[in-house]
């Protein structure tokens, strides 16, 4: 029996993984459309609007009106990273919600989802899980290895959904960043290519029409079904 650590198992056929292209993911409830500040901004400064805590952890905003924020849209649009998708309702073709890929690394099949801002009306829906999972399938699908999740370590709410949808806490890195002036520690969550089939088969069950009940009450949360596959639990939210 081999004494070499897991953490050094070979990669015998491992290439790098191709870069996401800025394309469009359907989904049921929503699509994740590549940004276009001159379609989208207008549309999601009305969702964003007079709802300021949307920016208390992220490194913009809030803004001071639609002017400002067109233009923080347009100069993200222009970059490859991080790549912004906005998220769209099937049903009414209104942008909701923001997200990207960012740090991108093919070479080592790492990439991270971020910059998740979700409007009122997306927050706490099956749509909102839907588009999360749209760019993790996304991913995984390219061949990734690593898909990470960061977040203020204040911000328990990330925290909560990052494992809820399936990453494993890793710990947080003090004096990590800082933003807007203050400091920023940053916890740090994965999901890796091993946990996923079983992170996707719970996805699947918990999207399905049947876990709802004709008022649209959950029969299993997502946090039961993705809990066997947590590495580690994140001591923050047991507190």
């Amino acid at each position: 029996m081999s004494n070499q650590p897991r953490a050094a198992f070979a990669l015998p056929d491992w290439t790098p993984c191709p870069r996401p292209k800025s394309e469009r993911m359907r989904g049921t409830l929503v699509d994740l459309d590549p940004l276009d500040a001159d379609h989208h901004a207008q549309g999601l400064f009305e969702q964003f609007q007079r709802h300021d805590a949307l920016w208390d952890f992220m490194p913009v905003g809030p803004f001071v009106d639609q002017a400002q924020f067109t233009a923080w849209l347009h100069g993200v649009q222009a970059k490859a990273d991080p790549m912004f998708f906005a998220i769209c309702d099937r049903a009414s073709g209104h942008p909701v919600g923001l997200a990207s890929y960012l740090w991108l690394d093919p070479g080592n099949g790492v990439i991270e989802v971020g910059n998740i801002t979700l409007s009122p009306t997306l927050q706490r829906t099956p749509a909102a899980t839907e588009a999360m999972h749209l760019m993790m399938a996304h991913a995984f699908g390219l061949g990734y290895r690593r898909y990470e999740w960061k977040c203020n370590a204040l911000n328990l709410p990330s925290r909560r959904a990052a494992q809820r949808l399936g990453f494993s806490f890793e710990g947080v890195f003090r004096n990590h960043m800082v933003i807007k002036g203050r400091n920023r520690d940053t916890a740090w969550f994965s999901i890796t290519d091993t946990d996923w089939p079983g992170i996707l088969a719970a996805h699947r069950v918990w999207l399905d029409d049947q876990n709802f009940d004709a008022n649209g009450v959950q029969r299993v949360s997502l946090a039961d079904l993705t809990r066997d596959h947590l590495l580690m639990v994140d001591p923050a939210l047991a507190r």
